[in-house]
């Protein structure tokens, strides 16, 4: 049993044979002064404050101090205990004094471990919720701010978010200060932006011994101009370069650039494609340094990966100035209710945003995602950099299908940072594109591929890609590359592939995914692409005579493959271009305004671009559903697994996490040896016996014969179909 002269305890530590006490009031002291710096980026410092020294007050209760007690072993004595939970006794003091907003700071206190709840079932808790006598029921003496610019009603769920973030980060640094102050002591080790800068510089100079042609002075063109533009007063910035302007070099320049002009504390670049994460963090390592950069992958589930702070350590709240990230981790997190997702969005704060391939954007949630990013700039300081190489229509109005439209941004916010006169798609011209005139068989098109002796091919899916690969006649020279593949496994194929190609008699077949087209930089004579997007024809026709080495202009064939319906991912995008190959065949396909045309057709056949509802979810402020944005915001609707496949070096590291539990290191090199797969997969793979747990929150498939050197993980074979059998 307590009594009223025993510390409150907040957490216990077991320590050189002696118990070291973490008091509640120094806990929450604590997070509230940490929590109170996070939000002084976006001027509501009081209301982070205010919700730190709340948060743990319910740790008061008997209950809970007989509880840590017990089971920490610090006192057996202590008695029985029923009810340990605390988070929402913070929450009913709050709501009990009627603050402004109070169900904003009511919301973030009480769902601090479980998560932000809606509105409706918060109020019918706190209504519920009896605060026990020997609770302080006092409210802290904190002057609350006024936001600094005006709230509209649509902005307040990422206001909400933004301090719930700052509680959340707050809560676990101060409790790691004290439990594992080791690990505290690793954080922060990065570099200033201004040496970042530096080390930038030095990593260009390699440009000035490139070979004189015209490709590498336009890129040195390019380049200039992202100096030039980084001055511009931070918001929304696009920049459009066809493939082979080398857009991701030049983006990290201007980012970094306009980061330091204007004191903004980080850069994240988002890329949509999962396959090419690795090698961008590669290069930008290569640049900055390893401990600079910092990747965020799926190997490990932030929500389920337990409280493993080296786990945590690895992505949980983008402490680092460099962040390469999905589109679906940084947007999902805007919108989640979860502690673990929002930790991180505080740090986007003063940061600067590259959207990698932005014509990736999902349209039928392209309203809330592109709202989302007004209210970043407008509240939390940030700046966007569409970077494409066919900008997508992100502006104005446009009619969808129906009573569908798209509310985009306000044209004059968006900063071009090339100018239409400098005609990049006439100079960077390097390919001719002949567009589909009838359908072919996959035996007729692997026929045509085996006539050339360098071709790469691009399609939609990955069981496409393995169609096409088996009917080409057995040879050393056909390479297969798809996302059934690791990473490492990618990187070692397309080093192959290089090698292959920089040996001028070498013959080289490659059928790839989608995956080779972007942010590969190879270089073929002909390219055959799958019909779909304007967009992603164009970034195929990227990979054909890229460095501009053919006598004459390369060949980019799209076909149209018979008996094969679109795939669900770009069935609209088909559908779009067979209209404008209707009306015009002859298009110049590398003209913006064609690019444009493409656009609007495409979003004329979206039925909604805000397919989950959003705007109706926050509509009030005194309705808002947290928790049902966070479950309908889902850029992908079945999310993948993470599997760990036997490739390399993987069943050395997979005893490694055995032994040792997963690190920053560890969950780095793992990623590498990653395969996603669909829940359905998922479960087919473990009703199997196929799927090892070696830690919590990691799958690995420890049968080398589920692997093929070829084509990756086989998803169809004996091993699943003999279990069923059985």
């Amino acid at each position: 049993m307590t009594h009223t002269t025993d510390p409150i305890i907040a957490h216990l530590l077991f320590k050189e044979n002696q118990w070291l006490i973490q008091t509640n009031e120094d806990h929450s002291s604590g997070v509230a002064t940490l929590a109170s710096h996070f939000a002084e980026s976006f001027g509501m410092s009081g209301w982070a404050r205010l919700a730190g020294l709340l948060h743990d007050r319910g740790k008061e209760k008997e209950d809970f101090q007989r509880y840590i007690r017990i089971t920490s072993g610090y006192d057996l004595s202590a008695g029985r205990y029923s009810d340990k939970t605390h988070s929402m006794i913070g929450a009913a003091i709050l709501h009990r004094f009627g603050r402004e907003k109070s169900m904003v700071l009511a919301n973030i206190v009480g769902g601090h471990h479980r998560g932000l709840y809606n509105l409706d079932e918060l109020e019918k808790m706190l209504t519920e919720t009896i605060v026990p006598e020997q609770i302080n029921h006092s409210l802290p003496t904190v002057s609350l701010e006024s936001p600094p610019k005006t709230l509209r009603c649509q902005e307040l769920h990422h206001l909400t978010r933004m301090l719930f973030s700052c509680l959340v980060d707050a809560d676990w640094l101060d409790t790691e200060r004290f439990m594992q102050p080791d690990i505290a002591l690793m954080r922060g080790k990065h570099d200033t932006l201004a040496t970042l800068s530096e080390k930038l510089d030095r990593y260009c100079q390699r440009f000035e011994s490139v070979p004189d042609t015209p490709i590498n002075r336009l890129r040195t063109r390019i380049q200039t101009l992202c100096r030039e533009a980084s001055h511009f007063a931070p918001g929304f910035f696009d920049l459009t370069v066809p493939t082979g302007g080398g857009k991701t070099i030049a983006s990290v320049i201007w980012a970094v650039n306009h980061a330091l002009a204007h004191g903004k504390e980080r850069i994240i670049i988002a890329i949509p494609f999962t396959s090419i994460i690795v090698q961008t963090a590669r290069i930008l390592r290569d640049i900055f340094g390893e401990a600079n950069v910092v990747e965020h992958h799926s190997v490990v589930d932030e929500e389920t990966a337990g409280e493993n702070q080296h786990t945590r350590l690895a992505c949980e709240n983008w402490d680092a100035p460099i962040i390469v990230t999905t589109n679906v981790q940084l947007f999902e997190s805007m919108f989640s209710n979860r502690p673990g997702k929002c930790r991180k969005l505080h740090s986007l704060c003063r940061s600067v945003v590259i959207l990698d391939e932005a014509q990736s954007l999902p349209l039928t949630f392209l309203q809330p995602i592109v709202d989302a990013m007004a209210t970043y700039v407008r509240h939390f300081s940030l700046s966007f950099l569409f970077c494409t190489a066919s900008q997508p229509v992100l502006d104005g109005m446009r009619k969808g299908e129906g009573a569908a439209y798209f509310n985009g941004i306000d044209p004059r916010q968006i900063r071009h940072i090339i100018p239409g006169s400098e005609l990049l798609h006439h100079k960077l011209r390097r390919v001719n594109i002949n567009m589909p005139r009838e359908r072919i068989s996959i035996e007729s098109l692997a026929g045509a591929l085996s006539c050339h002796d360098r071709v790469l091919c691009i399609v939609n899916t990955r069981p496409i890609a393995a169609e096409i690969f088996s009917h080409l006649p057995p040879d050393n020279n056909n390479i297969h590359l798809s996302r059934t593949m690791c990473s490492a496994h990618i990187a070692c194929v397309i080093g192959e592939i290089r090698q292959r190609l920089a040996e001028s008699d070498r013959p080289v077949r490659v059928i790839s995914t989608q995956l080779i087209e972007a942010g590969v930089d190879i270089d073929f004579p002909v390219v055959y692409r799958q019909l779909a997007g304007l967009d992603s024809i164009l970034q195929a026709a990227g990979r054909c005579n890229r460095e501009g080495r053919l006598q004459q202009l390369g060949t980019t064939h799209v076909f149209d493959l018979e008996n094969t319906p679109p795939a669900c991912h770009c069935k609209s995008s088909v559908y779009a271009l067979r209209d404008m190959l209707t009306a015009n065949p002859e298009s110049d396909w590398f003209a913006p305004e064609v690019m444009t045309e493409f656009y609007t057709k495409l979003y004329s056949k979206t039925r909604s671009f805000d397919i989950a509802g959003i705007a109706g979810l926050v509509a009030s402020p005194t309705e808002i559903g947290y928790e049902s944005i966070s479950d309908g915001f889902r850029l992908i609707d079945d999310h993948g697994k993470a599997v760990i496949v036997n490739y390399g070096a993987a069943p050395e590291l997979i005893e490694q996490l055995r032994q040792y539990g997963p690190s920053l290191s560890l969950t780095r090199k793992l990623a590498l040896y990653t395969v996603s797969v669909s829940q359905h997969q998922f479960k087919e793979f473990d009703r199997a016996g196929l799927i090892d747990r070696p830690c919590e929150g990691f799958f690995y498939i420890p049968l080398r014969d589920q692997y093929d050197d070829s084509i990756g993980l086989k998803v169809n074979n004996e091993y699943l179909e003999q279990s069923f059998i059985l």
